[in-house]
């Protein structure tokens, strides 16, 4: 038992660590000022593996260690990324915790990153006009234009890595013996419709950055 924990906890450790350099080195500019970084694949890869408490404890690990080093907007941003983080990573870890197969898989991250939309639509219309020092009418303003189509790519994006993505983390953390056989079925496999889908939703994303850059 002791071993076990001692594997889940590195393993975690582990997650912590490229999470974070996701955040650091991977933002990438998107809609306006907002920049995307893929540190949520990693968080919602973790929790697929472990559950949704795990999604939540790399959430909060990583946005302190971003409020201490990288991050410019304090406790607030903070607070913000762990919202934003846990509605699409521990959503989708708790849908598929209770439907351990590949639709289980999708369902959870179509959720999630519907969960993720919708509630970042309301904390950015109440706390992003502190942070970021703007008025609340400019800030509702750019709810639709800017907010929303950025919260649909940074969801899309993540959704359909982590679809990439996850089968291979576990078949690599399963080999070095990280993790047990029985923490995961073995049933989400990457077929070739999974693949296809995940690809087609990265395309649809980029058009959508490069259709919003050229109203710009």
């Amino acid at each position: 038992m002791n071993i076990r924990k001692t594997k889940k906890l590195t393993t975690i450790g582990m997650l912590c660590t490229l999470a974070y350099v996701a955040a650091a080195v991977g933002r990438i500019p998107l809609v306006l000022f907002l920049k995307y970084d893929p540190k949520d694949v990693v968080i919602v890869i973790g929790g697929l593996i472990f559950g949704p408490l795990s999604s939540f404890a790399i959430t909060v690990i990583v946005s302190v260690a971003q409020m201490f080093t990288i991050s410019g907007t304090g406790i607030l941003g903070c607070i913000m990324n762990v919202i934003s983080s846990c509605s699409f990573a521990c959503t989708a870890a708790f849908i598929y915790k209770r439907n351990h197969k590949l639709s289980g898989a999708v369902l959870g991250l179509a959720c999630g990153v519907g969960c993720q939309v919708v509630v970042m639509m309301f904390w950015n219309y109440l706390i992003a006009p502190i942070y970021m020092g703007y008025p609340r009418e400019a800030v509702a303003e750019l709810l639709l234009p800017a907010f929303l189509p950025f919260n649909l790519v940074k969801g899309g994006l993540n959704a359909a890595i982590t679809m990439l993505l996850y089968k291979p983390v576990v078949t690599a953390l399963r080999r070095s013996n990280l993790i047990e056989p029985c923490q995961d079925s073995g049933k989400t496999r990457i077929n070739s419709g999974v693949l296809l889908a995940a690809l087609l939703i990265i395309i649809t994303c980029v058009l959508m950055i490069l259709s919003f850059h050229d109203m710009i």
